[in-house]
């Protein structure tokens, strides 16, 4: 039977255990701090991280694989922890991810044009190959 003292989770973090945690570098979380995502507390010239820090970092981290910018992030991390009317929260992170949404469907256009003008110009490379007598030369 484990005791009930190692089942609870820590009050505050070191650096280096949240860089463990979450598989980044200390010096990613020293940039998120830079950057007013977090707000560790100071013992000397330790940094002591939080729940709360650790919560953010975490929703840091979940909005950077979803692509969002450092300004987005803020903006819904904030909104995370405020008081204010949840459905002004939720409708104003849905507009977010319909604005990332918007972004990434353009993107994914512009590749989609972008590889049929490569296949375009392979086939004409392979043409004028093939005219030259070269045609076992393509890939």
């Amino acid at each position: 039977m484990t005791s009930p003292a190692r089942d609870v989770a820590p009050a505050t973090y070191t650096i280096s255990e949240l860089a463990a945690e979450f598989d980044i570098t200390p010096r990613a979380i020293r940039f998120y701090e830079d950057m007013g995502l977090l707000n560790p507390a100071r013992d000397g010239r330790n940094r002591v991280y939080s729940v709360r820090d650790r919560t953010r970092l975490k929703l840091t981290l979940r909005g950077k694989r979803l692509g969002l910018s450092l300004q987005e992030i803020r903006q819904l991390v904030d909104m995370y922890e405020s008081p204010s009317d949840t459905v002004q929260q939720l409708t104003a992170f849905l507009a977010i991810l319909q604005a990332h949404r918007d972004q990434l469907a353009q993107q994914l256009e512009d590749i989609r044009v972008t590889l049929e003008e490569i296949e375009q110009h392979e086939d004409r490379a392979r043409a004028l190959l093939a005219e030259a007598g070269h045609g076992d030369a393509a890939p």
